[in-house]
């Protein structure tokens, strides 16, 4: 007897885009789209995910749905409770009521951090922290394999840990000289005094010996590894998983992060934590909504 493949959709509502993922449940994509989210317009992305899900409805027979965004998805996973100044007409907006069915809802880096738990670098893990390097710095924790949310869905935001506490400026969340704020693309401009709009025009300085670009990399690098020899005292990890935009820069991140970390994390008995790159680039999101929506259906295999 031929015993049918568990299918899900799995949705990440970006500011900028929306992208779509079909997978079985050993995380194989079937099918994969790509649209802009208009932000400031919700009723377009909200009629827009609607499409998406109906349409993928009739290619494939849809067993889950989840899906994924920015701010803190409240206790029972069906809508983003908070988010603050983006994407106008996400918070409280349930999910399951505008489908018509069950839709699960996470933050988007515990999504992320769910698709390399089921099928990427933290499979077979049992506890392990991915760290988001994009906009901001997002993050997951997994605790005995399985995602740890925390109350009011807080966990994991390791960019909101400080790294500088004499700093006047404070982020989103009060932080004084906070990760995110260090590395994260947001603050690029005027962490280079207006000499980089990104942080892969920094990267690609950096990479041609510009004096003032490797300064200001390995300055944002020192201070993320900092913060992940603190991440490591509090939780032990067995490894530290690193996603996002700014993860593509490969060795260029990797290489000093890794040299930093050797001199600051504490390694008794001679422990390392493994550090890893992520497995999946900008689709992470849309497929740990995906497995989060088949796990809370039926147990992953």
């Amino acid at each position: 007897m031929t015993i049918m493949k568990r299918i899900a959709i799995g949705i990440d509502l970006g500011c900028t885009n929306i992208k779509t993922v079909v997978i079985d449940e050993e995380g194989q994509i079937i099918h994969e789209d790509r649209r802009e989210t208009h932000e400031q317009n919700d009723k377009h992305w909200k009629e827009a995910i609607r499409t998406l899900i109906h349409d993928n409805k009739k290619r494939s027979s849809i067993t889950a749905i989840g899906l994924c965004a920015p701010g803190l998805a409240n206790p029972d996973n069906t809508c983003i409770s908070f988010m603050p100044g983006r994407l106008p007409g996400l918070e409280n907006f349930d999910w399951s009521d505008f489908i018509q069915e069950r839709v699960y809802v996470l933050n988007d880096a515990h999504s992320a951090l769910t698709a390399e738990s089921y099928f990427g670098a933290a499979e077979g893990l049992q506890h392990a922290i991915l760290l988001t390097l994009g906009t901001g710095v997002g993050g997951g924790i997994l605790i005995d394999g399985k995602l740890y949310q925390g109350l009011s869905q807080m966990a994991g935001h390791f960019g909101h840990s400080t790294v500088d506490a004499n700093s006047q400026a404070l982020d989103v969340t009060n932080m004084p000289g906070s990760i995110e704020d260090a590395i994260g693309n947001l603050t690029i401009l005027q962490r280079s005094h207006g000499k980089f709009t990104t942080t892969f025009q920094l990267i690609e300085a950096y990479h041609n010996g510009d004096i003032f670009a490797t300064w200001l990399w390995l300055s944002s690098v020192r201070k993320l590894a900092i913060a992940i020899a603190s991440a490591i005292n509090i939780l032990s990890p067995e490894a530290v998983i690193i996603g996002g935009g700014i993860a593509q820069a490969n060795d260029a991140l990797m290489k000093p992060l890794q040299s930093f970390l050797d001199l600051y994390e504490w390694r008794p008995g001679g422990k390392k934590t493994a550090l890893k790159l992520a497995k999946f680039s900008d689709l992470a999101g849309a497929i740990g909504a995906a497995g989060f929506a088949l796990s809370k259906t039926k147990k992953l295999k």
